[in-house]
């Protein structure tokens, strides 16, 4: 009994640690797109600060790019996993009407 255990306990330690990671990493992409959603709404309206506190407070050490299309902004969030998946890029898109229409 004790060898099955020694066994199956660093098995189980591993798929724990990867389902607490996996749960990180979802909730650091759904901040990375709340932010780049903020931001856009943001600039579309033409309030550069809001944008860039938003994007400092929701997705800090992170690079993102603004896009101006077809009467829209777009705001692009790219960052990295961090833990298990640390070599996973993540990337959020928001998009909002240009001149807060």
């Amino acid at each position: 009994m004790s060898v099955e255990f020694a066994v199956a306990l660093p098995v189980v330690a591993v798929v724990l640690v990867s389902l607490v990671a996996g749960v990180v990493l979802a909730d650091r992409l759904g901040r990375y797109q709340a932010a780049a959603g903020v931001a856009a709404r943001a600039l579309g309206r033409g309030d550069d600060r809001s944008a860039a506190a938003a994007l400092a407070d929701g997705a800090p050490r992170t690079s993102s790019t603004v896009r101006h299309e077809a009467g829209l902004v777009c705001v692009v969030v790219a960052g990295r996993a961090t833990g298990p998946f640390a070599l996973l890029p993540l990337r959020a898109t928001g998009c909002a009407a240009e001149g807060g229409r």
